[in-house]
């Protein structure tokens, strides 16, 4: 054991100035939101927070309540008469930066366009109702969301003057399906929708998302070896599972925070979890060029698999401790079920909970599932945080109400609501990355009624931002075809 923490601090050390600054991974999502930003640069002038009053509840015309919601413009490179592109926010804090950068903004600057983004509901600084207490929580839904959508494109648009002009939603990720749905439910205040990878099919199990990794991480230069090691060590921890004595092994080699109870089911789950994301999180935004808080994007696929098919770096399971070190940042890592838990049952948008993981774990508990579980023997990572796993989760947080049934009731919903994959809407732009585990929910091939662009290579959301000279050809093909199809729609 001692030499497996010898070599996890030697590939820390060597590697520590690498790291992004990586948040926890839960549902896909890591602490910042799916969507990152392009990197801060000095010479950015951000734009200033701007309000709009909206309704809490677009539904309920007694209801009268309304709250303020923030929103930014960018107007540097309109034209009178150009288009209005409305950038949709997601699961995260609205990240101005993309006022100033970014593929969108290329396309502003050739077609004159009025750049606005608005935050979404229950996240950011958009503070709908006091607190994230359930009660409260029953306003959180992507309903509300393109409600809010379309009443702001109403109001702004006869305010700023905008309402004759050509409007295009752009999304990424969650607000990708939120971009391809403001489309498919109100046609008349966008003439077309760029939805980025967008998991548009609810789904309550996703284990293809594992699958997804898996087929990824063979992508690395050291191919299959990777996949194997991580076998490997996964097996180890099977067996060190096993008893007391291999518990506490494993609270050391993983520098856990707290020691492991391997008689927790719940606890085993969560252990297991956080450990695989690690891969999870890299593979998602692997080579993305964004920027998390502050963070480069050096660690890579490649990153991860050197460490785990190096012999000379000790067992499978010391390379794979030594994974976890480098993206732990040198902190401990947290993996009590327990203490997830109460983070989560935080109601105050102060807490840790408030960044949006309280929030997004509710929308999936409500109304999308995209449980990446090991509910599939076609991966590497065991069997050990099933469905029944992120269940638990949403009972635990948000009360026996929220159970596979409701859950399942909610994922059907949303399918007939908007149509899952099989959506009925024009003027649509799917771009997706292979890399990205997300494409499996997302649309991939094209129809008579939109366009999907299928990007050999890339991760999640990678046609978003910023071009840079270390793009391979099919991505910059992808951000010139998705130019195109704007140019078409504005032409018509």
């Amino acid at each position: 054991m001692a030499r497996i923490l010898q070599k996890s601090v030697f590939i820390l050390a060597v590697l520590l100035p690498l790291i992004s600054a990586f948040g926890r991974f839960k549902h896909g999502r890591p602490k910042h939101g799916m969507l990152g930003a392009p990197p801060i640069k000095e010479k950015y002038n951000l734009p200033p927070n701007m309000w709009f009053e909206q309704k809490l509840d677009h539904f309920n015309d007694a209801d009268l309540r309304t709250w303020n919601q923030r929103f930014f413009i960018n107007s540097t490179f309109y034209t009178p008469g150009g288009p209005v592109f409305l950038m949709i926010g997601g699961e995260g804090e609205a990240n101005p930066v993309w006022m100033v950068d970014g593929a969108w903004v290329e396309y502003a600057k050739e077609m004159n366009a009025f750049l606005i983004m608005l935050e979404h509901r229950f996240y950011g600084k958009s503070h709908p109702t006091e607190d994230m207490s359930v009660d409260n929580l029953q306003y959180l839904s992507s309903e509300q969301a393109l409600a809010d959508l379309a009443h702001f494109r109403t109001v702004i648009g006869q305010q700023m003057k905008l309402d004759k002009n050509k409007w295009i939603s752009f999304g990424g990720s969650y607000p990708g399906s939120l971009s391809a749905w403001f489309r498919l439910k109100y046609p008349h205040l966008v003439v077309g929708a760029i939805a980025t990878s967008a998991p548009v099919q609810a789904q309550l199990d996703f284990p293809e998302y594992l699958t997804v990794v898996r087929d990824s991480l063979a992508t690395s230069r050291v191919g299959s070896k990777c996949n194997d090691a991580i076998q490997k060590a996964t097996n180890d921890i099977d067996i060190l599972m096993m008893h007391m004595t291999g518990w506490q092994t494993l609270t050391k080699i993983f520098n856990l925070c707290s020691p492991l109870n391997g008689s927790s089911i719940n606890d085993v789950a969560n252990f297991y979890e956080t450990i695989a994301g690690n891969f999870m999180e890299i593979v998602q935004y692997n080579k993305d060029n964004k920027g998390f808080e502050g963070g480069s994007n050096n660690v890579t696929i490649d990153t991860l698999c050197d460490i785990m098919a190096n012999e000379s770096l000790g067992t499978e399971l010391s390379r794979y401790a030594a994974v976890s070190a480098l993206l732990s940042d040198g902190e401990c890592v947290d993996a009590s079920y327990e203490k997830m838990i109460a983070d989560m049952r935080e109601t105050s948008w102060d807490s840790e909970a408030g960044v949006g993981g309280r929030q997004w774990t509710y929308q999936t508990c409500t109304e999308f599932g995209f449980y990446q579980t090991t509910d599939t023997d076609q991966q590497p990572f065991g069997q050990h945080f099933p469905l029944s796993f992120s269940i638990q989760m949403c009972e635990d947080i948000y009360g026996k109400q929220f159970n596979k049934t409701t859950n399942q009731a909610g994922v059907n919903f949303t399918n007939t609501n908007y149509g899952g994959r099989e959506i009925a809407a024009y003027n649509i732009v799917f771009p997706n990355g292979s890399i990205d585990p997300w494409h499996a929910l997302g649309i991939t091939k094209s129809t008579d009624m939109y366009s999907a662009i299928f990007i050999n290579g890339t991760a999640h959301c990678a046609n978003m931002y910023p071009p840079s000279p270390d793009d391979p050809p099919q991505l910059t093909q992808a951000r010139t075809q998705i130019k195109d199809t704007i140019q078409k729609w504005l032409s018509q």
